[in-house]
């Protein structure tokens, strides 16, 4: 198997339904060391969340970082908003089974996270196994393959 290195700089961004979080995990993955680029919002004050989905997913596409977190009520308007965007591939993850299986399976690269669903604790342990594991590649780079050529139209 081939596992890329652990990410350490990573974009965030959250919708008015996910700053709380969002700014937890801000917190805490810079204490581990992690360079993160937070895109907001700070405040509660209702925003869209396909706004700041573009915010991350043009950074993450551009390779600047090479990975994202979107955060909002329950991961799932952001997943929708990000994978419409070519070159992301944007999961929900509830478990650290999940974060892991979609990095070495999917090549995702946007964790989507829940507020109101996922506690800070288990929400934090998830982002740090999305971001310490590695596309595995071999019979999973086909698949990968095949996702790209849906989004090109072929």
């Amino acid at each position: 198997m081939r596992y890329n290195a652990p990410v350490s700089a990573l974009a965030i961004a959250a919708d008015h339904a996910g700053v709380a979080l969002k700014a937890e995990l801000v917190t805490e993955l810079k204490k581990l060391g992690h360079e993160v680029v937070d895109l907001g919002p700070s405040s509660t004050d209702s925003v869209d969340y396909p706004d700041f989905a573009t915010k991350l997913t043009a950074l993450v596409t551009a390779g600047t970082p090479p990975l994202g977190i979107l955060v909002c009520g329950t991961g799932i308007g952001m997943s929708i908003a990000a994978n419409k965007v070519p070159g992301i591939r944007a999961a929900v993850c509830r478990t650290e089974f999940e974060a892991r299986a979609t990095r070495q399976h999917n090549d995702a690269n946007v964790l989507c996270l829940g507020q109101r669903v996922t506690g800070a604790g288990v929400a934090l342990e998830i982002a740090k196994v999305f971001l310490s594991t590695g596309f595995e590649g071999g019979r999973h780079q086909a698949r990968v393959d095949k996702l790209k050529a849906l989004e090109a139209g072929r």
